[in-house]
């Protein structure tokens, strides 16, 4: 898959920050697609089914071949409940809802969603070897992984013949707070693992509006992010936009997710990528936050 340097992550669409306007959200994915994102990631976990829901009626408005399309399986919920199933029963399972509710005949990637909370023996040996049934008939292009703790991505890639994870997921490892992903990244090209980035506001706490209320993060970690915030408003410089520019600065990252159900959003993330990089207020971003600089938190 040859795919833009920003793409669209559609979590957004699922309510996962805050409450979204459903015609908006289908506007986002249009405008993304129409300006050239043409990589769109979802999971059936985002919104507990909502973002699929959301994203397969704003599919419905767009040619197939103008866009990849990934979605995931294992992490679920319902009711305000959270559930993970990882068997390879309820993975083909869930692939063939998915499709249904994208309205899309085939999914190009599918991913194993957040392998943290996994038996990774079953998904070595039931999850993957599902999917990889379904690339057989043609009903994904695609296999990949996600999950938070990079050393468990490679525990599975190290675990499992060459060429069966195509991708992997990261997220929150590679922004203005975290670098870590990188370290990683010469092994994921040695298994020629393609890397999709995440979060590169780190869940929102790299924001002027600063984390959400449930954010994991430590009191640290949140107070240095607020003070790098509030450091870039005084300068002009949104930190919104010096971390999405920093974020695609990699040429070894092949895409970065910006999750958004606000079509203004993506034309800005857009604009803001394609600007030089403010080398000096990186330099100054970055030593405030180089106290805390690479912590992170356990996934929930």
């Amino acid at each position: 898959m040859e795919v833009s340097c920003l793409s669209l992550g559609a979590s957004s669409l699922g309510g996962v920050f805050h409450d979204i306007d459903e015609t908006q959200g289908i506007d986002t994915v249009c405008a993304a697609v129409e300006k050239g994102m043409n990589f769109i990631d979802v999971s059936p976990y985002y919104g507990f089914l909502k973002a699929e829901a959301v994203l397969g009626k704003a599919l419905r408005q767009l040619p197939r071949e103008k866009y990849y399309l990934s979605t995931k399986v294992g992490r679920y919920g319902q009711d305000g409940v959270k559930t993970w199933d990882y068997s390879a029963i309820r993975a083909i399972r869930s692939v063939e809802e998915s499709l249904a509710r994208l309205h899309v005949d085939y999914i190009d990637l599918i991913n194993v969603h957040d392998i943290e909370f996994s038996d990774l023996d079953q998904v070595i040996g039931e999850t993957l070897p599902a999917l990889l049934s379904l690339k057989l008939m043609g009903v994904v292009g695609h296999v990949g992984i996600t999950g938070l703790p990079l050393e468990k991505l490679r525990q599975v890639i190290d675990r499992v013949p060459a060429g069966t994870v195509e991708t992997v997921l990261s997220f929150c490892h590679y922004c203005l707070n975290d670098q870590t992903l990188l370290d990683y990244v010469p092994y994921f090209k040695e298994h020629g693992v393609g890397v999709i980035n995440a979060s590169h506001l780190a869940m929102g706490m790299l924001s002027e509006r600063g984390a959400p209320s449930w954010h994991p993060a430590s009191e640290q970690l949140k107070h240095h992010a607020e003070v790098a915030a509030a450091f870039c408003k005084r300068n002009g410089y949104p930190i919104e936009k010096l971390a999405i520019q920093f974020a695609v600065n990699d040429p070894q990252i092949a895409t970065t997710l910006v999750s958004t159900a606000r079509p203004e959003n993506v034309l800005q993330n857009i604009r803001w990528a394609e600007e030089p990089l403010d080398e000096d207020l990186l330099r100054q971003v970055q030593q405030i936050l180089k106290p805390v600089q690479n912590e992170t938190w356990e996934n929930s």
